[in-house]
């Protein structure tokens, strides 16, 4: 195991997986359906532009989907909860030579009332198989948003994720990060206290690291910063940036931290706090596919990421919808490096 490593999200993609909404508790009757799949379809044709992608969809879906991805877009069948591929689809890894693919446990985020897992938790596994790849399978109850990597070997992880009673009450942090040195071939973890305020709410994941802070490159990490002292992320974000600008990654270097401005609505329309944030970015190939929000901050953050990924074009996508079912474009989308 430990000869296989998990690439930083931007080097080369051979594809990209996601998978396609289906009848279930996140959405809650067919317009929220039917605008939740016009949402991922509008991810998957802009990732589309720059690498292959694949949709797994559930029985019967697949005209349907046709129709919003175009012919361009490669679907496979299986039986599915959600479409969250992040957090229910495999982490690939690599030897060098050859992908495998980390399949962690899933129990619906914690086994939260309100999920399904039933098929979601075989789902790592029926990529893998499509993609052709060995299954290195794990103990550890683990989503994909709850971890990312620079590459170099250094891994951010979340108290309240790994650590959380709903997924390894068990566990200890030793234990937790010799598991996830093991999968992933980092060396060394950096927790963070918790995630956003808003991910705690009904259909949260109770503090995804991917919605927070994500490594740019080997050394530079982004972190949101909520400007507004109302909302309660503000002293999280503040949180975040001291506790990562006193760490050192893997290497032994300091970390650089730029902190990345939230946007600048604070409530949804029910009056509940939004963890609307441009951290839940995707890198694929030549292309970084960037939440936007109809704020005045897109264009603040479109920028900051244009000087950070000068070679690949920076490509918006209105992504409160999917927010509003409970994450972000990094959250519904999946890597599997090129070898």
């Amino acid at each position: 195991m430990t000869s296989y490593r998990m690439p930083a999200e931007w080097t080369p993609h051979e594809r990209t997986w996601m998978a396609w909404p289906s009848p279930n508790p996140t959405f809650t009757d067919e317009a929220e359906l039917a605008g939740a799949r016009e949402a991922w379809a509008s991810v998957a044709r802009a990732v589309r532009r720059f690498e292959p992608v694949t949709v797994v969809v559930a029985p019967g879906d697949a005209e349907g989907a046709r129709a919003l991805l175009g012919d361009d877009v490669e679907l496979i069948e299986r039986e599915l909860d959600d479409a969250w591929m992040r957090d229910i689809g495999p982490t690939f890894v690599t030897d060098g030579t050859s992908l495998a693919a980390v399949d962690w446990v899933f129990n619906g985020w914690g086994a939260q009332d309100w999920a399904r897992w039933e098929h979601d938790s075989k789902i790592a596994r029926h990529v893998a198989d499509a993609a052709g790849v060995t299954v290195h399978s794990s103990p550890l109850v683990n989503e994909g948003g709850g971890i990312h990597v620079d590459g170099e070997g250094t891994v951010l992880l979340t108290d309240t994720v790994q650590l959380g009673s709903g997924r390894n009450p068990e566990w200890t942090r030793e234990e937790v990060e010799q598991e996830v040195h093991a999968r992933l071939g980092t060396t060394k973890a950096i927790w963070l206290p918790h995630g956003l305020a808003g991910d705690y709410g009904m259909y949260g994941t109770q503090g995804h690291v991917d919605i927070v802070a994500a490594f740019a490159r080997p050394g530079t990490v982004l972190v949101h910063s909520q400007q507004d002292p109302n909302h309660p992320d503000y002293e999280r974000s503040r949180t975040y940036a001291s506790l990562l600008r006193a760490q050192t990654d893997a290497q032994g270097r300091p970390l650089e931290v730029i902190e990345v401005p939230a946007p600048t609505v604070l409530k949804d329309e029910e009056g509940d706090w939004v963890d609307y944030s441009y951290i839940n970015h995707y890198l694929c190939n030549g292309a970084v596919v960037l939440c936007s929000f109809d704020d005045p901050h897109d264009a603040l953050a479109a920028e900051i990421f244009r000087s950070l990924f000068p070679d690949r074009e920076v490509v918006l996508v209105d992504a409160r919808t999917i927010f509003a079912a409970g994450g972000g474009i990094h959250c519904i989308t999946q890597q599997q490096p090129a070898v």
